[in-house]
């Protein structure tokens, strides 16, 4: 199979959904990361989903949708905090569980009677999302447990010659993945941090949980499995008050190897004369950058030692989630 990978054009919106329509695999940009997509009503579309990736068939899928898609076609009710919450943030980086009807595919929530649906605010998603006008089941563009995509070519990377089209919308400026929402009980709770933060949302919702899974429990979201977004390569991982630590297991691995640090700006700015991968000073900076940055280690590194940033709140508590599981980090 020949992969295209195609901008913005005219003609490509009809492409993509003929592809949509005949069972195929797309690959699409939002402004998290990029989505591998397939038709939600279709069960095996939706298990190629899970072949191309090797995913876990306990792993759901979100599904995703168009700004005026009518939604009620797909959930069983709601509270009256999801009204406000997708007034507040939608479309944006925020998926939101909500009870299921089960119109869609048995697949997508691996048995659960919950669905997770997302609308993006990316163009080029939202462009492709009405033309094809029925709910796309999209994990990110990635083979499992690998470092989620950032550009059409970290797609292409991971799925040349097995999907025939990528709609390339550019670099992903947010960078992480969404956040994901329970919605079904009384306050809303949080599955994965992402860019909408618990702050965020108990402001509008009045109060916001964070869930913690369970050993043995089974997921109830994408991204809740201990490693995932992973390098390539070796990895090491240290606190910054372990920096004489980290330092000395560089200059081991130099010896023999090709070691290079991850880390905010002022630690950057501490390690002059080895090798850094920037994160940036901002938790933004930091999200926009993660995954862009852990593929270009994985590419110049034979061992990425990554340093603990010194903010944890706000933002940056998805940053760590993510951290933390491409390094294998135990919380």
């Amino acid at each position: 199979m020949q992969t295209k990978i195609l901008a913005p054009s005219s003609g490509w919106l009809e492409l993509a959904k003929k592809y949509i329509e005949a069972g195929e695999v797309v690959a699409f940009h939002t402004e998290t990361v990029y989505g591998l997509g397939a038709n939600a009503f279709s069960d095996e579309a939706v298990q190629k989903i899970y072949a191309l990736k090797g995913r876990p068939a306990d792993n759901p899928l979100i599904v995703h949708v168009h700004r005026d898609y009518d939604i009620t076609r797909l959930i069983d009710g709601e509270p009256p905090y999801a009204a406000l919450l997708r007034s507040a943030f939608l479309p944006g980086p925020l998926t939101m569980v909500y009870p299921s009807k089960g119109k869609v595919s048995k697949y997508v929530s691996c048995g659960l009677d919950t669905l997770a649906i997302r609308v993006p605010s990316s163009p080029a998603a939202q462009a492709f999302l009405r033309e094809a006008d029925l709910p796309i089941a999209a994990p990110s563009a990635n083979l499992s447990k690998h470092v989620s995509p950032v550009t059409a070519r970290h797609v292409y990377d991971d799925f040349n010659g097995k999907i025939p089209l990528i709609l390339d919308g550019g670099a992903c400026n947010g960078g992480i993945e969404s956040t994901v929402l329970d919605c079904t009980g009384e306050i809303p709770v949080i599955l994965r941090e992402g860019l909408v933060t618990r702050e965020a949302v108990a402001a509008v919702a009045g109060d916001c949980g964070v869930y913690k899974m369970k050993e043995g429990e089974r997921p109830k979201s994408p991204g809740m499995a201990y490693k995932h977004y992973s390098p390539r390569c070796k990895t090491a991982y240290f606190p910054r008050s372990r920096l004489d630590e980290a330092m000395a297991c560089y200059e081991d691995e130099a010896r023999s190897g090709s070691p290079c640090f991850l880390c905010e700006s002022a630690v950057c700015a501490l390690l002059r004369g080895f090798e850094t991968l920037d994160l940036g000073g901002t938790p933004e900076e930091m999200a926009r950058r993660l995954y862009l940055l852990l593929r270009k280690g994985e590419a110049r590194a034979t061992l990425l030692i990554g340093i603990e940033p010194s903010e944890h709140g706000g933002v940056m508590a998805g940053v760590l989630n993510r951290l933390h599981r491409a390094f294998g980090v135990e919380t």
